[in-house]
C-alpha cells in the first residue's frame, strides 16, 4: 500500500537527498573520494527500498534507521566543510547543504512513528482473531 502516510514522509526524505546531491556539487571534502555524492546515492537507494518494502514493516524501520544514521554523518561532514571554508560561517553565503540532511532526519523519524503505529494496529487486529 503505497498510499500510506509513512510513504509520503519517506519520499520527502528521498527528495531531500536528491536536492542535496544537486546543490552539493560544489562541496569538496576530500579530493579523491566524492563522499557527498556516494552518501546521497546510498540514501536514495535505501529510501526507495524502504518505500517498496511496505509489506515488511520491520525492514522499513531498519532501512529508515540506516538512512537516519547516514544523514547524521552527512550533517557532521557538511558542518566540518562549512567550518573549514574561509570567511567564517555565514549561512546565506555558504549554502543550504546542511539543511537537507536535517529535513531528511525529521521526515524519517516521523515515518518511523507511523510505521510503528501500523505495526501496533496489525498486532491488535491479529489478537482479535
Amino acid at each position: 500500500m503505497l498510499q500510506r502516510i509513512q510513504t509520503i514522509w519517506t519520499l520527502l526524505a528521498v527528495l531531500a537527498a536528491v536536492f542535496l546531491f544537486i546543490t552539493g556539487q560544489d562541496v569538496v571534502i576530500s579530493d579523491s573520494i566524492p563522499l557527498l555524492n556516494i552518501g546521497c546515492m546510498v540514501l536514495v537507494i535505501t529510501g526507495a527500498l524502504s518505500i517498496f518494502s511496505f509489506k515488511n514493516r520491520k525492514r522499513q524501520i531498519l532501512l529508515n534507521t540506516i538512512s537516519i544514521i547516514i544523514n547524521a554523518l552527512l550533517i557532521g561532514v557538511l558542518a566540518y566543510w562549512l567550518l573549514n571554508l574561509s570567511g567564517g560561517i555565514q549561512i546565506p553565503e555558504k549554502g543550504i547543504e546542511p539543511i537537507f540532511p536535517l529535513i531528511a532526519v525529521i521526515c524519517l523519524l516521523i515515518a518511523n512513528v507511523y510505521i510503528r503505529k501500523d505495526e501496533r494496529l496489525v498486532k491488535s487486529v491479529d489478537r482479535l482473531r
